[in-house]
């Protein structure tokens, strides 16, 4: 089972990596293809409407389905299409091969989060969250990083670097994973409607649901301008955003990996409301900031906390249906990537005309609360237990 882990945790770091690398790179892509910052806020949306869009039916499809050919043959399509990426020769090309990158995506990723609660035993299925999580924090500590040093010898080799490690990972998984089959029959499967008919039943979920899009647009309207920021207040190239970076990921990798047990002491109610609030007060902070130091600090802060919230806030959703896990997962990451595509897209307009990075973490700052206070009423928490 270890192994088995192991392998979700590298398939999360690889995707993570690509989803995540086209923010320190903006700067770099924005100079090479002519475009202006709004333009190069859909590089990062691109990749984020794929995901987002076909989430939606790759969850409900693959709950009548193997989820492990499902998860091969979208980590191949997420490695071909991501290895392309390092061929686009001008910003539609681009587009087009981060939106089917993102479309493979959305195939391969959400069957992590729905195979371990069918392959962990319930009492450890939080903490099978948290090793996955790592996996997208690891690719902050040090895919992101790695990624922006290789761009110094040209954006296009991360690209191409992902994309064939991402190869090595689907063999890993056709011999490693065993067969996942579905949870219900194909013959007495309902219609996709049916599905998110069934799952949205009631006030809970849909208001979940909510809160959890509302936090990710927070959450990557003030990432995706991360390396922008940098770059324009401190003057710092790639390679130096690389290492900001790894601080960042560094707090996320922690957390992920340990914040489990904080969160089964300190109990998922409390740690959900000091969290979400300890990060609302550490990015209005932020942009005030005087030194790179002093924002290596507060990043490391900021995605220590994190990297407790999100597998909480996955486990929460998980909890919603134990026969439509997939349906859960994809509507959770698509819920994300909508999340991230309207928080690039809200970001750059509030960077480039409403007073640069103090307007987006403002905004940022407001989803945090607003999250919060959505999440409680929900009622998701109750459903939700720890040992």
């Amino acid at each position: 089972m270890s192994k088995i882990i192991t392998l979700f945790f590298l398939i999360m770091f690889f995707i993570g990596t690509d989803t995540f690398i086209v923010s320190p790179l903006l700067p770099l892509l924005r100079e090479s293809f002519g475009i202006s910052i709004e333009q190069s806020g859909w590089i990062v949306s691109a990749y984020a409407l794929g995901y987002a869009l076909f989430a939606l039916i790759a969850g409900p499809l693959s709950d009548a389905w193997n989820r492990k050919k499902v998860l091969l043959f979208g980590l191949l399509g997420f490695g071909i299409f991501t290895l392309l990426c390092g061929f686009a020769v001008d910003f539609w090309t681009m587009f087009a091969f981060r939106l089917l990158a993102g479309i493979s995506a959305a195939f391969a990723s959400p069957q992590v989060w729905a195979a371990i609660p069918q392959l962990v035993q319930p009492h450890k299925v939080l903490k099978a969250m948290g090793v996955a999580t790592a996996g997208l924090a690891f690719s902050q500590m040090l895919g992101v990083p790695i990624g922006s040093y290789l761009a110094t010898a040209g954006w296009q080799i991360p690209f191409i670097v992902i994309g064939c490690c991402t190869f090595l990972i689907v063999i890993w998984t056709a011999v490693l994973l065993p067969a996942l089959p579905p949870s219900m029959q194909k013959q007495k499967a309902p219609s996709i409607r049916n599905r998110y008919r069934s799952l949205l039943q009631g006030s809970t979920p849909k208001v979940a649901f909510l809160a959890y899009f509302l936090f990710q647009l927070g959450n990557f309207a003030a990432f995706s301008f991360i390396g922008t920021w940098l770059s324009d207040k401190f003057s710092l190239n790639v390679a130096v955003i690389g290492m900001v970076i790894l601080f960042l990921g560094l707090g996320n990798t922690i957390s992920s990996l340990f914040g489990s047990s904080l969160v089964n002491k300190v109990g998922p109610k409390h740690s959900l409301i000091y969290g979400v609030i300890f990060i609302g007060l550490l990015y209005l902070l932020l942009p005030y900031l005087p030194s790179v130091t002093y924002v290596e600090i507060t990043y490391f802060l900021i995605f220590l906390i994190l990297g407790m919230i999100f597998p909480l806030m996955m486990s929460m959703l998980q909890t919603l249906s134990a026969t439509a896990r997939g349906t859960v997962s994809s509507l959770a990451n698509s819920s994300m990537y909508f999340g991230t595509m309207v928080g690039s897209f809200t970001a750059g307009m509030l960077y480039a005309h409403s007073g640069g990075f103090i307007s987006v973490s403002l905004f940022s700052v407001i989803c945090f609360g607003v999250s919060l206070i959505l999440f409680l009423r929900s009622g998701v928490l109750l459903g939700l237990r720890l040992k």
